[in-house]
């Protein structure tokens, strides 16, 4: 009889060093090691680890001072400190991941080589080191649109991993419901949800994916505080008038049923593990199969672009 493996996963509340891409990238790496060494074959972390979350009170508010040369300084900063996919981050991650063996999801703001604009992105990366795809956010969340580029459905892409079928979508993309609809068409069996959204919503949201999509969701929060940030960060008055602890975490692992594994854990760095036996994907889905049997595709459909979006198309 055929069965499914059981998944060992890491959930990794960390805070990065914020604002340095190559400190992050090796706290990252340190997090990873210290996963596998706890048996996980599958590591996950949150929204734009690598190197910050650019968050609506601190950044947003500070790039809406038009033309200001504070905020090109910023962004210039983030820029600077942005991945590049391949590139000299992703080879580090992947030296990580190889030695650990293990599979990784994790958030990075993404740049294009020989050009200035920046995605909010989820970067997969397989046991042997090399990268598997990446996810680009499809709508940046309000403010963020001052800072990131829009992702396309070439991206919106279920992998097929040593882990499992892996896809993934970051914090209020998890509320699109043709996101969603689009992975589990693919036959997704663990949802990443990497977030900065540390309201009870974001549980509830969460919950309500792993149910509807008889999927596991391992949901992991950003952690940020004020205090971590550089002296000379150029948005100085916003960082003043924010809250010491910026981001407050909330991340948990999800069964196919809904119910709640581990966490939510709000405050502290910590790593989060669960088994996840995926025949409980399989089993969920002989109730309700929202991409299968319970759909009703002449009635109700999802037109889904793959094709990458370019600004320039040869004619």
């Amino acid at each position: 009889m055929d069965k499914l493996p059981v998944v060992k996963v890491a959930a990794v509340q960390a805070e990065p060093v914020t604002l340095d891409r190559d400190a992050s990238t090796e706290k990252a790496c340190r997090l990873i090691a210290e996963a596998a060494s706890n048996g996980a074959s599958l590591v996950v972390f949150s929204e734009m680890f690598i190197p910050v979350f650019t968050n609506a009170s601190i950044w947003g508010r500070g790039f809406a001072k038009w033309g200001s040369p504070n905020a090109q300084a910023a962004f210039a900063r983030l820029w600077g400190n942005s991945v590049e996919i391949p590139g000299p981050i992703t080879e580090r991650l992947g030296e990580a991941v190889q030695a650990a063996g293990v599979t990784l999801a994790i958030g990075v703001c993404e740049r294009v080589p020989h050009a200035r604009t920046l995605y909010n992105t989820i970067l997969f990366i397989g046991p042997d080191g090399s990268v598997i795809g990446r996810h680009r956010k499809l709508v940046p969340t309000n403010t963020e649109r001052m800072i990131h580029g829009y992702g396309d459905g070439s991206t919106l892409t279920v992998f097929d991993t040593a882990a499992g079928k892996i896809g993934g979508l970051i914090c209020w993309e998890n509320l699109m419901p043709l996101a969603r609809y689009a992975l589990y068409s693919q036959g997704e069996q663990i949802h990443v949800a990497s977030t900065s959204d540390d309201s009870e919503m974001a549980i509830v949201n969460a919950r309500n994916t792993a149910f509807e999509g008889g999927v596991f969701v391992v949901s992991v929060a950003n952690l940020i505080r004020k205090a971590s940030y550089p002296s000379d960060f150029e948005f100085a008055d916003e960082l003043a008038a924010a809250s010491d602890d910026v981001i407050d975490g909330g991340t948990c692992i999800i069964a196919p049923d809904g119910r709640l594994l581990v966490g939510p854990v709000y405050k502290e760095e910590a790593i989060l593990y669960a088994d996840l036996d995926l025949n409980e994907t399989v089993m969920a889905g002989q109730l309700f199969d929202v991409a299968g049997h319970y759909s009703r595709p002449e009635v109700l459909g999802l037109r889904l672009t793959r094709e990458p979006y370019t600004a320039v198309a040869a004619g």
